[in-house]
């Protein structure tokens, strides 16, 4: 009955409606603009492409969770390689969805005859279309190649999946017709600042161009030589600019502020995910006090100790007996990214605690660690408020690359590199130089300190499994039990008592804590790709396979 009533009702407005026009019926939206009367003026394009960057990643939240440098609150399907194939996915929803909004643009840039006057913003365009087709490449390989806007009845719904080779060229090929249409970073206005520009789009093609190139090199999947000279030019060309540089204005303590309020807008900052306080928020902060993500001991002994040696082979290296030993002269950067025990933590109220990591009330953590890096010290920040950007692309990263690209390139790195890259990041935080003799005089492997560096530098933003699986070390690394402070015999054992190994607490042979066993882990050929969501293979029509193994 209900049914009936309704459609006789919406009959009768329907039939006021056409009996109450004298005129003929003016369909055109009063709340919003139509398609017609926009794309007229540069100003639609820009607005247009503002959309663009909700796309861009947020505040890097749990993502390192599913590597061997960190650890959540229970096991993590992904990292312990029990995940199965899920009928829908965010990154693919997300990224076709923008990139759909992209296609449109482009399509209507030519329609609107505006020519070079909208270049800059068509160059954003090409640049989020590449930033999207990239967080779908390096999880799914190759995956559909949409370039065009697609309606209800195009074949191209229907499209098998492109090559990850075919969909990184296109994805370089985005870039470098954005490159020459973006703006350097200095000729942004004050209110443009957050903007995409060329520097971006360089950082852009070299975190492309060497996750390909080294693809190909270790899984033996096609040329790596292009792609890996592609990733030198483009972070060549990025430095030679002089646009950007370290953040540096906290002095020693610079790595610290760099990723909270202090370093937002920063030199080194090439682009963000900007926040905005009573506009656009974030809670990381809260969520990383009550432990949503903490380190392992897999990072903790990657930090050298301060005479630039690993901790098995430096004097220096203090041991585990207390809380803090482990902590002693050591790279700096370890305890601005680790919460040292007994150290002071800005908390509600504007009060800075001292803080003891450990294994009972609400700094228990699964590891005894916990994370200082991207703890804000604002009071807006501890009440669930935070307003500091997640610095997506920064200056740090792109020396890394080129360190590691001219490697990977010519297998060596002359000294003059390396103070022009990894040189550059340790002097912030007065580490050591790395050099080829100290290299060669202490038995290192100069491949194994590059990927140090950029894991140590980059550590809880994100970039560790995709590194695991573009090295192919993946499948050795990740099995690997994850473990934590060491417990037997040292000071955290002082500390609770009342815990008992074997019962309370799971200890490895040398006393080490055991977050997950290795027996609880796996990484198989398959793990190598991310499955293709369920559900798409399905609305395919039988064009869209499946990654092998799922």
């Amino acid at each position: 009955m209900r049914r009936l009533i309704n459609k006789k009702y919406l009959f009768l407005i329907a039939v006021l409606a056409v009996m109450g026009c004298k005129k003929s019926l003016d369909l055109t939206p009063k709340d919003q603009l139509s398609d017609a009367s926009f794309w007229k003026a540069p100003g639609d394009f820009e607005l247009a492409t503002n959309n663009f960057y909700y796309g861009l990643q947020q505040v890097p939240e749990y993502i390192d969770n599913n590597s061997d440098i960190a650890f959540g609150s229970g096991a993590n399907a992904v990292s312990d390689g029990a995940y199965l194939p899920a009928a829908t996915s965010a990154v693919w929803d997300s990224c076709y969805f923008h990139i759909r909004g992209i296609n449109y643009l482009l399509q209507k840039a030519p329609e609107s005859k505006l020519g070079a006057s909208i270049d800059r913003w068509v160059g954003e365009a090409e640049f989020f279309r590449a930033y999207n087709y990239w967080n779908l490449v390096k999880s799914f390989g190759g995956v559909p190649k949409i370039d065009k806007v697609l309606d209800v009845t195009s074949p191209e719904l229907y499209s098998p999946r492109a090559t990850q080779t075919e969909i990184v060229d296109f994805i370089l090929a985005d870039l470098d017709n954005a490159i020459s249409k973006l703006p350097k970073q200095s000729a942004l206005g004050a209110n443009e600042i957050g903007r995409v520009t060329q520097g971006a789009a360089l950082a852009l093609k070299a975190r492309v161009a060497l996750y390909m190139g080294t693809w190909a090199k270790y899984h033996n999947d096609g040329d790596p030589t292009k792609y890996l000279a592609a990733a030198v030019d483009a972070s060549n060309l990025l430095v030679a600019s002089n646009e950007y540089a370290l953040y540096t204005d906290q002095g020693a303590s610079s790595y610290k502020y760099l990723f909270i309020l202090q370093g937002d807008d920063s030199k080194e900052v090439i682009l963000a995910r900007r926040y905005y306080a009573n506009r656009i928020v974030h809670n990381w902060t809260r969520e990383l006090w009550f432990n949503a993500m903490v380190p392992t001991k897999n990072l903790a002994d990657m930090y050298l100790a301060t005479d630039g040696l690993p901790i098995a082979q430096s004097p220096l290296f203090q041991g585990y007996a207390t809380l803090t030993s482990e902590f002693q002269n050591r790279d700096p950067r370890m305890s601005m990214s680790f919460i040292v025990p007994g150290s002071t933590i800005f908390f509600e109220g504007g009060l800075m605690q001292p803080t003891f990591p450990g294994f009972t009330g609400s700094n228990a953590t699964h590891t005894g660690y916990m994370i200082r890096k991207f703890l804000d010290e604002t009071i807006e920040a501890t009440q669930f408020q935070g307003a500091y950007d997640f610095k997506e692309f920064r200056y740090a990263e792109v020396l890394l690359i080129l360190a590691e690209s001219l490697y990977e390139q010519n297998g060596q790195i002359s000294d003059q590199d390396l103070n022009r890259t990894i040189n550059v990041t340790r002097a912030r935080v007065n580490m050591p130089a790395l050099t080829n003799a100290f290299v060669s005089a202490n038995g290192l492997n100069m491949l194994d300190e590059i990927r140090r560096e950029r894991t140590i530098e980059l550590a809880f933003e994100g970039y560790r499994r995709d590194d695991l699986r573009r090295w192919k070390t993946a499948e050795t690394v990740l099995p690997q039990a994850l473990k934590g402070v060491k417990f037997t015999g040292t000071e955290y054992q002082q500390r609770y008592p009342g815990l008992q190994v074997g019962t309370d607490i799971q200890v490895d042979g040398n006393g080490f804590v055991i977050a997950e066993p290795a027996s609880g882990r796996s990484f198989l050929p398959k793990h190598y790709l991310d499955p293709i969501p369920l559900q798409q293979i399905q609305l395919s029509k039988g064009t869209l396979t499946q990654n092998p193994g799922w």
